[in-house]
């Protein structure tokens, strides 16, 4: 009987809101590099009827071109639909404990408010920049109310 040999697949897609201003850096090498948190939300209803919502805080992380334009446009609470495949890093802390995450590792993002619309993938479909990519939010619209 043959072997059957089956793949691996490492693909994620989310919908959330920015739980905080995302924190842009550049490598010693000069690459851009992003670093933004989203909130995905499931809402569901418990045993006695009543509606909960679910919280998934999820880490994400964009790179080069894609993270520069979404410097420009995303802020605490920007909603955004996140395509991206799952990664993990360690590292060790100043006082030796070690540490571990799994993050997004973004390779597009759609902001999806209406004042900073776009879709920013690495590589634009055209050779125009994407809508909204020099755009920044109009003064005035700050959400500070936002319960993250």
């Amino acid at each position: 009987m043959a072997e059957v040999r089956l793949g691996t697949l490492n693909k994620v897609l989310l919908m959330g809101r920015l739980t905080r201003d995302p924190e842009s850096r550049y490598t010693p090498s000069g690459a851009a590099v992003l670093n933004f948190g989203i909130a995905v939300n499931r809402r569901f209803r418990d045993q006695s009827g009543e509606w909960r919502d679910d919280v998934c805080y999820v880490n994400v992380v964009a790179w080069q071109k894609l993270a520069e334009r979404l410097g420009e446009v995303l802020k605490k609470g920007s909603a955004v639909l996140v395509e991206g495949r799952l990664q993990s890093r360690s590292w060790e802390t100043q006082d030796g404990q070690k540490r571990s995450t799994i993050e997004v590792n973004a390779m597009s993002v759609q902001a999806l408010d209406k004042r900073s619309d776009g879709d920013f993938s690495p590589q634009p479909q055209s050779k125009s920049e994407p809508v909204g990519a020099g755009s920044t939010p109009a003064s005035g619209d700050e959400d500070d109310d936002i319960p993250f």
